[in-house]
């Protein structure tokens, strides 16, 4: 019976492949690096919002219980942001992924997790169910997917109906206006909704703090952003913390400092300076609940159990830059909160390759995945030494994050 936070719906069973994050990074306003001239790719290999609701209403379905769908938001355009909640532990994990809409592949993959952990008996899915519990929220952005575009479905004006306190101001700096051989944002603006967050979790849009930049927070006028917000709350309210954040994001196309050899994905934990550090000075309300090494030893995690794949693609992993100061993304908001934050950027967007690598990209995001979840389950990603995060190679590519 379909109702506003439970609902039912049918879908062909997923196959589990194996057991990625990151705040907004590649230019939106020019090709991904590697993109011929005038070329268009297919993506009608990846999951449509109507597509998602029917998946996520069969592994409902299907898990006798063990997996809870609801509707936790609705995007600009009315569409339906879901989070789907496994596990019963005591430690929290939130998953989420395409906030910008051609950042594809780990909707995929929360989907094949989230089945596997429904429906599968083995020792490993059952220690993880009594372990931990885990929210996915597998299409943050639907208006964003549906036109395959970084940017959500939103107008300055319709923000100045919602804040009329930010009438007559310049629009925030991640308002997309602009027009390319991608997309129109002249004729149908949107934000960059991964720009939109604010460490003050209680935060009331104020016109002094317009347009900002990237270096200061957001303001959480998106429903999409606010809706991650209002999850990210409710979880706090119900465990006292979220301990670990995971953001799936995708990149440009890059290789390996000092290799040569093409990335498959980057990864990192530092999104703002330390708030116990004379950079971080700033964001020293926070610094009693900032943990910046578990956020190391999270992303230790996921590096070890893609190293472990062998000498494939897969062993192709990389940091990405260091060095940031990004608090209106959600990982840097969230990290300020006290959450072990981690980024996973799988190489290339949609209008780099397309659906092309899919298989091995969303593979790639869920062994990621899977090495947190188990070092968290287990336990034993307390014991590894974040020293080791910085033995990670770097990318090889510019500062310019195109933000």
């Amino acid at each position: 019976m379909l109702r506003r936070n439970k609902f039912i719906m049918v879908f062909s069973s997923l196959v589990l492949l194996a057991g990625l994050l990151s705040p907004v990074h590649g230019d939106a306003q020019t090709k991904g690096p590697g993109t011929p001239e005038n070329q268009n790719y297919a993506v009608s290999g990846f999951i449509s919002h109507d597509e998602l609701s029917e998946r996520l209403g069969e592994i409902e379905n299907s898990s006798n219980g063990r997996v809870d769908v609801e509707v936790a938001g609705y995007s600009n355009q009315e569409r339906e942001i879901y989070t789907a909640t496994v596990g019963t532990g005591e430690k929290v994990l939130l998953l989420q992924s395409e906030i910008h809409g051609n950042e594809k592949t780990g909707t995929a993959a929360l989907l094949n997790i989230l089945q596997y952990l429904g429906s599968n008996n083995s020792p490993e899915a059952k220690k993880i169910r009594e372990e931990v519990t885990i929210v996915a929220m597998p299409m943050v952005n639907p208006d964003a997917t549906e036109l395959n575009r970084r940017g959500n479905d939103l107008s300055w004006n319709e923000v100045v109906e919602d804040f009329p306190q930010l009438s007559g101001i310049e629009p925030s700096w991640n308002y997309y206006t602009y027009q390319n051989e991608y997309w129109d944002y002249a004729s149908n603006p949107g934000f960059d909704v991964n720009r939109d967050f604010n460490p003050d979790l209680d935060y009331i849009p104020q016109a002094e703090d317009f347009p900002g930049d990237s270096s200061l927070p957001g303001w959480y006028i998106t429903p999409e952003a606010q809706t991650v917000r209002d999850v990210y709350k409710s979880l706090i309210e119900d465990f006292g913390k979220v301990d670990v954040f995971v953001d799936l994001h995708h990149q440009g196309v890059y290789t390996i400092e000092g290799s040569g050899e093409p990335v498959t994905l980057s990864i990192s934990g530092e999104f703002i300076p330390d708030p116990n550090s004379s950079e971080g000075e700033k964001y020293s309300e926070y610094a009693d609940q900032y943990d910046g090494e578990f956020s190391k030893q999270l992303n230790v995690a996921a590096y070890d159990a893609l190293q472990q794949m062998g000498n494939s693609p897969f062993g192709n992993i990389s940091l990405y830059p260091q060095e940031l100061d990004l608090p209106g993304t959600a990982l840097g908001s969230f990290a300020l909160n006290g959450s072990g934050a981690v980024l996973f950027e799988v190489t290339g967007q949609t209008q780099s390759f397309g659906q092309k690598k899919r298989g091995q990209l969303v593979n790639a995001v869920e062994t990621g995945l899977f090495g947190i979840i188990n070092g968290v389950a287990s336990g034993d990603v307390y014991e590894i030494n974040a020293d080791e995060y910085d033995d990670i190679p770097l990318t090889d590519r510019d500062q310019n994050y195109g933000f």
